[in-house]
């Protein structure tokens, strides 16, 4: 069983690794749009593709495109940067680019021969009728206009959203065979006892159209007073406002108060118009910044940071002036909403029409009865996320009257309903597997810092947002067409590839092995703690190099190789001490040899002389070069004063790679037995993964050949040897020794020493991957290490490859590179391209060549 400690970091990964998590702009859409994908195609210039991701979740695109108020760009990693993508636009510009009716999903079950009423047809209504609808629901809508939209469509001016986009996208209600009976009034045409009598289900989906005006003001039913409610609704429907006079207040600082400013200017009749909010600042007010933007371009007066001291009547009692008041503040020392107001500035201004856009509420009349539950601000009490009434179970409640506030929450709650209510008819379990984040918008556990985005993110032309063109602010004022215009194709591309397309899989982009057996660490862990390691292949955990190299990448900087290291070691107590793979039989043939007399020998160092240092070859560089062994250890005799002695023998990294740890306390003790024995006080190591073993375990000093020949020099025969050569090398870094950066700076100076250009590789020191050798995979899964091979042997980029690892050399040249160990270089002529040559040589000749180097270093007793 895994211990504690492994399986703690199991569980913190599980919970906090944001390989599975979407990207704030999907995960902020209450209906889940794949943002990222739909934006991503078009930025390739595939529109038609991207109309078809947007209408998976949406039926409303063209309408969304111009009204949304898109959390998606709110929560944009993008705009923590700079500005945030324009989604909205870009999703306008798919829609009226490439949305064709004959390309609409109307594909429905068979009928299940019950019936639905939904009251109202703004885009809660709408969005639960087309998700029943296709569920083969027979469906009918009950609206009081005489048109599609409800409040979108009478409470967002015509200039922002032109009626034949509604009409448009509305008609897919007619295609899918929803009966709308339009100016019918639930209350008044047809009661909604008939409605429970003869339906199935109900949902009640109305809007806010009960307006508000300051009743605590004198004269507030004088003649010219209105709420934004009926104000913007006659508007909507007539282009006209037949109270209005010639001069209009309009009280209020959010998106519905511009609404109302920016109407008026397009009213017959209307001259000046006042825009009165409570903020002081445009910054401070509630509205969207292009919307006051609009407003400004369209010749609004603000009178900023004001409220109404009084409302002034003439003998008629109409509205004839407003006296207005400096406010000081909105909220008090609690931070609750109480402006306070300086009754010292006030100023008068001449008005004839007042239209308060304050709030507004739901016109619940149709219930005569009572029979539904509201909320204090009257809203209808139902479950958040069943949408069920409280009162009444075959009752549902979606959009303005339930908890929505913007038209895309509207749609996600209609379509919740539209679940539930299936379910209830079908006689199944309401909540049963279902939570707000799969069917409504979500905080994101997905956030880059700064340095982990794309490369290329922060390129001028990336940073600035771009804009849709406007029409001329004093022409467009004379009538209700459409103020902005949609995307060029141009705009369009440029905007769709300042997207970061966020996503975390870092660590997927990087390690080969992780994409043969996952989607990301998240889910593989979660179903080893589910399932434990006997029920997982064990080839999952044999696949990893060990090379840290995921770990570098995650932000989070979660230790995977640990999860892998621990499993091995399972996996080894569940097999009697053994690896289970049977490729890894060949690991053990290695280590008996390895440990034999007939490969390994000690020796102290030569002429009576104190054994201070022991030079430590490893496995691989006596089994690749023997002349360099002996000679390397004749150049550290010379240069430390000839008190160097030698041990060749596996330090036992290959068990404990493969999780054999008692086996490797064994063959580690050996090793430490030979140290002691030799009274050396300094270990010299020329491999990587011994320096990692011996920094560990061992009792003596260690340092690595790569760090000690800066400090005593190169041959001096060799310095300069490599100058004109018209060879550059590319240096691998093996990734055991990659955070040492004291190593990395000699095999530099040895290059510059020995007179070789070298050209840095993008992955290299502490960000280099590594060789393919690593975590002992290449017996265990030799597809995975080849693959490995071949990708870091490809990176180079001049073709030749110098390391300081004999199994990484190997690698180098498996890959297809020109590979030298440096080694090759200190102790050999010029290297030029002409004597690039392969020296991979088969295990036997390794062998042969390992007891060459015991017979070198006993050369040196």
């Amino acid at each position: 069983m895994l211990n504690e400690v492994i399986v703690e970091k199991m569980k913190d990964l599980v919970e906090n690794c944001m390989g599975d998590s979407q990207a704030a702009c999907k995960s902020n859409c209450p209906m889940n749009t794949d943002v990222k994908k739909y934006v991503n195609l078009i930025g390739q210039g595939n529109g038609e593709e991207a109309i078809k991701v947007i209408r998976e979740k949406l039926f409303l695109p063209g309408t969304l495109g111009r009204i949304c108020a898109h959390p998606c760009e709110q929560n944009c990693r993008r705009g923590d940067e700079d500005s945030s993508i324009a989604i909205a636009s870009l999703k306008r510009y798919a829609a009226d680019n490439f949305d064709n009716e004959a390309n609409w999903d109307l594909s429905k079950e068979s009928s299940k021969g019950k019936k639905v009423a939904i009251i109202g047809a703004g885009p809660a209504g709408a969005q639960a009728a087309i998700d029943l609808s296709k569920q083969g629901y027979d469906v009918t809508i009950f609206e009081k206009l005489p048109v599609f939209g409800g409040m979108m469509r009478v409470g967002i001016p015509e200039y922002r959203l032109p009626r034949e986009v509604i009409d448009k996208e509305y008609a897919i209600l007619k295609k899918l065979g929803v009966e709308v009976k339009l100016s019918t009034e639930v209350g008044k045409d047809i009661s909604f006892e008939e409605l429970e009598k003869n339906y199935d289900a109900i949902l009640v989906a109305v809007g806010k159209q009960s307006g508000r005006v300051d009743r605590s003001l004198e004269n507030h039913d004088a003649k010219g007073v209105f709420h934004a409610a009926e104000y913007l609704k006659e508007i909507s429907l007539t282009r006209n406002f037949q109270g209005a006079g010639k001069r209009v207040a309009v009280i209020g600082g959010g998106d519905v108060a511009m609404d109302c400013a920016r109407s008026s200017k397009r009213v017959p009749g209307v001259e000046v118009v006042y825009s009165v909010p409570l903020e002081a600042t445009f910054e401070k007010m509630a509205s969207s910044n292009h919307e006051i933007h609009g407003a400004i371009e369209e010749s609004v007066e603000f009178k900023l940071g004001n409220g109404i001291s009084r409302i002034i009547v003439d003998e008629n009692n109409r509205v004839s002036g407003l006296e207005i008041k400096k406010c000081l503040g909105l909220f008090d020392e609690n931070g609750n909403f109480n402006p306070q107001f300086d009754e010292n500035q006030k100023e008068i201004i001449e008005i004839d029409t007042l239209v308060f856009a304050i709030g507004q509420g739901v016109d619940n009349s149709f219930d005569n009865a009572g029979k539904l539950a509201t909320r204090r601000n009257g809203t209808f009490e139902s479950d958040k996320l069943t949408m069920q009434s409280a009162t009444n179970e075959k009752v549902f409640i979606a959009g303005d009257c339930a908890n929505a506030f913007i038209v895309i929450e509207a749609m996600a709650e209609g379509r919740r309903a539209a679940k539930s209510i299936d379910r209830f008819l079908e006689g199944k379990d309401l909540l049963e597997g279902r939570t707000i984040e799969d069917e409504g918008g979500y905080k994101s556990k997905l956030y880059l810092p700064t340095e982990y985005l794309p490369e290329g993110w922060d390129a001028a032309e990336k940073v600035e947002r771009m804009s849709p063109n406007t029409t001329d602010g004093n022409k467009r004022v004379k009538d209700f067409s459409e103020v902005e215009m949609v995307f060029t194709k141009e705009q369009a591309l440029k905007e769709a590839n300042r997207c970061l397309q966020c996503e975390c899989k870092l660590c997927m982009k990087e390690c080969i092995m992780l994409n043969d057996y996952t989607d990301c660490p998240k889910t593989l862990f979660q179903e080893y703690l589910e399932k434990g390691c006997k029920e997982m292949d064990a080839k999952i955990a044999y696949s990893c190099n060990m090379c840290d190299q995921c770990t570098l990448k995650c932000p989070k900087d979660f230790e995977i190789k640990a999860n892998f290291g621990a499993m091995r070691s399972e996996y080894i107590k569940d097999n009697h001490g053994k690896s289970p793979m049977s490729g890894h039989k060949a690991i053990e043939v290695h280590q008996y040899l390895g440990y034999s007399k007939m490969f390994n020998t000690t020796n102290a160092a030569p002429n009576g002389k104190k054994t201070k240092y022991v030079f430590f070859p490893g496995c691989s560089l006596p089994s690749y070069n023997s002349e360099a062994v002996g000679n390397i250890l004749d150049h550290l005799q010379d240069k430390l004063g000839g008190e160097v002695g030698s041990l060749l023998k596996c330090c036992g990294k290959p068990p404990k790679a493969l999780g054999q740890d008692d086996l490797f306390k064994e063959r580690f003790k050996s090793v430490q037995k030979e140290l002691d024995k030799l009274g050396a006080e300094t270990v010299i190591v020329a491999c990587q993964s011994c320096f990692g073993i011996f920094n560990t375990y061992a009792k003596q000093n260690v340092v690595s050949l790569w760090e000690l020949l800066p400090e005593i020099g190169l041959p001096e025969s060799q310095i300069g040897i490599g100058k004109g050569s018209d060879v550059t090398f590319n240096i691998h870094d093996s990734c055991s020794i990659r955070k040492q950066t004291k190593i990395h700076d000699g095999i530099r100076w040895i290059m510059s020493e020995l007179g070789y250009n070298v050209e840095e590789l993008e992955n290299s020191r502490e960000k280099t991957r590594c060789c393919g050798f690593g975590g002992m995979i290449v017996p265990a899964v030799p597809d995975v290490a080849k693959r490995v091979m071949e990708r870091r042997a490809t990176e180079t980029t001049t073709g030749h490859m110098v390391t300081y690892c004999a199994a990484c050399r190997e690698s180098m040249e498996k890959g297809n590179a020109d590979a030298l160990h440096i080694l090759d270089l200190v102790f050999g002529d010029k290297y030029t391209k002409a004597k690039a040559q392969v020296r991979n040589a088969g295990p036997v000749k390794q062998w042969m060549t390992r007891y060459k180097s015991k017979m070198e270093l006993n050369k040196r007793k």
